[in-house]
């Protein structure tokens, strides 16, 4: 299989009511997240014509809004439904995510990575 072009999201701010206690849910938290998406087509085959692309702004926006829709206890869930959003509303053939949380003293972050593939892309009824 020849290697894909990929698209890359760094660190995006996120705010989310996230948390096992009703005391971390009742603000806002700061969450960061990062992306890999590869995208259905390779770049050479875009013709320099965004919609034959992923809109990274539209994915961004979408991921922010996404983040502070609802309370959530894990960021696991919000991993999930971060990739399920992007495999969903974008043609994307695979994306990663790592969502980072800025809660324990003495720890720069704790995380959780995943990678997810668009089977519905990839196999085709």
């Amino acid at each position: 299989m020849p290697p894909r072009d990929l698209i890359l999201i760094a660190n995006l701010e996120l705010k989310s009511p996230i948390g096992i206690t009703a005391q971390e849910r009742s603000e806002p938290q700061r969450l960061t997240v990062s992306l890999e998406i590869e995208p259905e087509a390779n770049f050479p085959d875009l013709e320099d014509d965004i919609t034959r692309t992923v809109d990274y702004f539209t994915v961004t926006r979408s991921i922010q809004e996404l983040a502070l829709a609802r309370p959530r206890n894990l960021i696991e869930t919000l991993a999930e439904e971060i990739a399920e959003l992007v495999l969903r509303d974008f043609p994307v053939a695979r994306v990663t995510v790592e969502l980072r949380k800025y809660i324990l003293p003495d720890t720069e972050y704790v995380a959780v990575k995943i990678i997810r593939l668009n089977v519905v892309r990839i196999f085709p009824e």
